[in-house]
């Protein structure tokens, strides 16, 4: 699963500002990065389809992202009632909330310039699509450092936390990664190469 060099540095958890640094600028080189995101398009659209929530969080690609939104939108148009959102941070909180995403929705940007949906409902997933930046073992994740979903899935019950799957391009495996406390594992991860936990 992991294409990175034989000699590239070990993971660990010493610096990861620098790990996530070095995995940015990866995946923003990476020269078959439409290839990839082909083939991880096709695998999270057969992974909703085999699922039955009806509620789905994803995100706003940034940096190198892949972008789930197309698949969102296909998702949406397959069977009426589904709903999809994207989140909108408070500012005076750092709150986290998803609003109601559909394609053509009117957004605006965030404090980041993040465009978020701009003056739709909100929306309560019931399964999350959360990008990661990196991941490693047990649905550990490596993001920006913010913590919003940390925070967010941190301060629902276990039994109210929604199924979460982590997003991201195979080469972001990072088997030796440790967890900090405040770290929520994710329920699994998805590449292009395939399901992980």
């Amino acid at each position: 699963m992991n294409d990175r060099p034989a000699d590239a540095p070990q993971a660990g958890d010493a610096d990861r500002p620098a790990l996530r640094r070095r995995l940015l600028a990866e995946r923003r080189s990476m020269p078959d990065r439409a290839e990839r995101s082909e083939r991880l398009a096709a695998r999270l659209r057969a992974w909703l389809a085999s699922r039955e929530e009806a509620a789905v969080g994803g995100s706003w690609p940034i940096r190198g992202e892949f972008d789930a939104l197309p698949v969102l939108g296909d998702w949406l148009a397959a069977l009426p009632g589904r709903r999809a959102g994207l989140p909108v941070i408070d500012p005076a909180t750092d709150a986290m909330t998803f609003h109601a995403w559909w394609p053509g929705c009117p957004m605006a940007p965030d404090r980041y310039g993040i465009p978020m949906p701009d003056g739709t409902e909100p929306i309560v997933p019931t399964l999350l699509l959360v990008p990661c930046v990196g991941f490693g073992r047990g649905g550990l994740r490596l993001g920006y450092g913010g913590g919003y979903y940390d925070r967010t899935l941190g301060a629902m019950a276990p039994g109210e936390r929604p199924a979460t799957l982590g997003i991201a391009f195979a080469h972001g495996h990072l088997p030796e990664l440790a967890a900090h406390a405040h770290d929520v594992p994710l329920d699994a991860i998805l590449t292009e190469d395939g399901l992980v936990g």
